[in-house]
């Protein structure tokens, strides 16, 4: 069931990342603006974009593609193989897959670069697609899965502590006061 669930959830987030995109393209001008929520939320319609994210990787299609393919090849992997026991887990990794998929067709199929659109006109921040929201939120849960596994792990070794020093014949700080008693 839980592969039924990832595939489902991989093809509505590329189906609605294309769909968006393929409106954009077909609906607005290269430039137009259409502003959605003014002041918070626009459609902008920038130069097809051939880098990552804040401009880095420029024209490096292939490099693009490459580290795409790796990164989902290691979260499909992870769905088959289960390697993990935590639905936000596997909710992370559905959305990372289906979010590179996403900018993974445009890459190939677009020329190396991606249809960009969605802006945040209340702070500085690059132009995204629906896509890039997927790949965003799905490595926030893969950073949240391990800061939640890290406290589970920190509060089971404080409560193993806890309970072999109760376990210990001396009571809590007799050892303290016999060295006190013995200077």
């Amino acid at each position: 069931m839980s592969a039924v669930l990832a595939i489902i959830c991989g093809l509505l987030v590329v189906g609605i990342d294309q769909l968006t995109k393929y409106l954009v393209t077909v609906h607005m001008d290269p430039n137009e603006v259409i502003n959605i929520i003014p002041g918070l939320i626009n459609f902008n319609r920038i130069p097809p974009n051939t880098g990552a994210a804040f401009g880095m990787f420029q024209g490096q299609t292939w490099f693009l593609v490459t580290v795409t393919c790796v990164i989902m090849i290691i979260c499909i992997a992870m769905l088959i193989r289960k390697t993990f026991d935590s639905k936000l887990m596997f909710w992370a990794l559905c959305l990372v897959v289906g979010g590179g998929a996403g900018n993974l067709i445009d890459r190939i199929f677009r020329g190396g670069s991606v249809v960009d659109f969605l802006e945040f006109g209340f702070f500085d921040f690059p132009v995204f697609n629906v896509a890039d929201i997927a790949v965003c939120v799905g490595a926030g849960l893969i950073v949240l899965y391990f800061i939640i596994d890290f406290v589970k792990d920190v509060r089971r070794k404080n409560a193993i502590d806890k309970i072999s020093a109760e376990e210990t014949d001396e009571p809590d700080g007799a050892s303290q006061k016999e060295e006190t008693d013995g200077n």
